[in-house]
């Protein structure tokens, strides 16, 4: 289980600690402001994907070395002063490319929160998968910068923010279907913001709303019960994110974001059904299924089925047990 999930969590006094910034990155740091530097550094490794997330009361400057081969994708979460990156001008949840084997200096004028993810290039296409623009490695192998949505960036950071708090709680690790789905998760948070930014993409024809749906359930019915997100869905169909969502609205009502959280609701309940009591928990059942803020997918669970899912827990169990009591 638990060869597939990292975590390091420490806090930062003196900016020395901002060497390792990004999870196995190099960084040149220099203190710009005045005063002790306090914060916090966290890392969530999964396999050779990681997340991290830094904090920092006064001004730095940032330099990576060329020789680093991996892509970097930060995005800006905080800022009280002016943030450059080359000759970016930073905003709050921009998002900012680094491409691999190529030097970038940033600057920080006052206490700043970053996230960076940071992974092979060669794994753009399965993570962005659906979305042409993104998908293609070329589209990061030179320096960008995105400019965030207020809404969509205000929503993208509260949730790897979540994320990160969720898997930093989960000592036994993740299995490989979790471990995907989690890495596909943190991408979708800055690949919203990435989307939010690009003119939009209405050329060609729509496919058939029934048969891309068709598709869509084949594949899930395929993937069984693990979770499956929707940015795999869209990388295994070969179609674009708003190909998929006005096929859903057109078919459902709703989008394949709502779509999945109602399946995995469903598998949940399936699973907790059929479980002995003592034999899982349902805060395991609903990582399981990608759940990771046990409030709100209680609140979805209560909603959708009338019951707690404490309530469904052995339900046919026992169930079984009264019926055997019955025809003793």
């Amino acid at each position: 289980m638990g060869q597939f999930l990292l975590v390091d969590s420490r806090k930062l006094d003196g900016f020395e600690g901002l060497r390792q910034a990004v999870h196995g990155s190099h960084v040149d740091v220099m203190q710009l402001g005045r005063g002790r530097l306090r914060g916090t550094l966290s890392h969530i490794g999964i396999d050779d994907f990681s997340l991290s997330i830094g904090t920092f009361n006064v001004g730095m400057r940032t330099q990576r070395i060329s020789s680093d081969d991996k892509l970097i994708i930060g995005m800006l979460l905080a800022a009280e002063d002016r943030v450059a990156h080359w000759s970016f001008d930073m905003q709050l949840n921009d998002v900012l490319v680094i491409p691999p084997l190529l030097e970038h200096d940033g600057v920080f004028h006052g206490a700043s929160a970053y996230a960076a993810m940071r992974f092979d290039i060669n794994e753009v296409a399965s993570l962005f998968g659906g979305e042409p623009r993104l998908s293609d490695p070329d589209t990061w192998r030179s320096r960008g910068h995105f400019r965030a949505d207020l809404e969509t960036g205000a929503i993208a950071s509260r949730s790897l923010v979540r994320i990160m708090s969720h898997l930093r709680t989960q000592k036994s690790g993740l299995t490989r279907s979790t471990a995907d789905f989690w890495k596909r998760s943190i991408v979708e948070c800055i690949a919203a913001n990435v989307m939010s930014s690009l003119p939009t993409d209405d050329n060609g024809s729509l496919p058939s709303a029934r048969r891309l749906i068709r598709r869509a359930e084949e594949y899930l019915d395929e993937a069984g019960t693990r979770p499956v997100h929707v940015s795999e869905v869209c990388a295994a169909l070969g179609v674009a994110r708003r190909t998929l969502h006005r096929a859903f609205h057109e078919v459902f009502g709703l989008g394949p974001v709502s779509f999945l959280r109602h399946k995995r609701l469903c598998a949940v309940h399936s699973i907790l059904q059929q479980s002995a009591p003592g034999s899982t928990t349902v805060a395991a059942v609903a990582m399981e299924q990608g759940f990771y803020e046990l409030g709100r997918f209680s609140r979805y669970y209560l909603a959708m089925f009338g019951e707690r899912p404490s309530q469904t827990l052995g339900v046919a169990t026992l169930h079984t047990a009264w019926n055997d009591t019955a025809s003793a």
